[in-house]
């Protein structure tokens, strides 16, 4: 069994190649690992003048269902309601057009591979 430990140092470090992948397609970080009352928003990020909340989500294994099958109903509900917090306390970006992206992981977190960029993947 995998410790808390061990699954935070995978988590991050998919988190990391996530943000690398993003940057390497020109966008700019705002803001990593934000965190209010709602939630957290893994990356923030800016795409020319698109503001991109960026829900980053890792499994070893798809035994229990694949990564991108994990952002439910409720877990869009907090990233919304984080998002809506970063724009309120950054009004300079509040009038900029907005998006909600998924970055799935599976297997090895190093392997570029294993990373599947879902654009727009939820609306508000």
């Amino acid at each position: 069994m995998t410790s808390l430990t061990d699954k935070q140092v995978l988590g991050n470090q998919a988190e990391r190649q996530s943000e690398q992948l993003l940057l390497r397609s020109g966008m700019r970080l705002l803001a990593r690992n934000y965190r209010c009352k709602q939630g957290e928003l893994d990356l923030v990020m800016r795409d020319a003048d698109t503001v991109v909340f960026v829900e980053v989500r890792y499994r070893r294994s798809t035994r229990w269902g694949n990564a991108a099958e994990t952002i439910d109903w409720r877990k869009q509900k907090r990233v919304i309601a984080a998002a809506q917090h970063y724009l309120l306390t950054h009004p300079h970006l509040a009038n900029q057009p907005c998006r909600f992206d998924v970055i799935a992981a599976q297997g090895n977190p190093a392997d570029p591979a294993s990373y599947q960029w879902i654009r727009e993947a939820f609306t508000c």
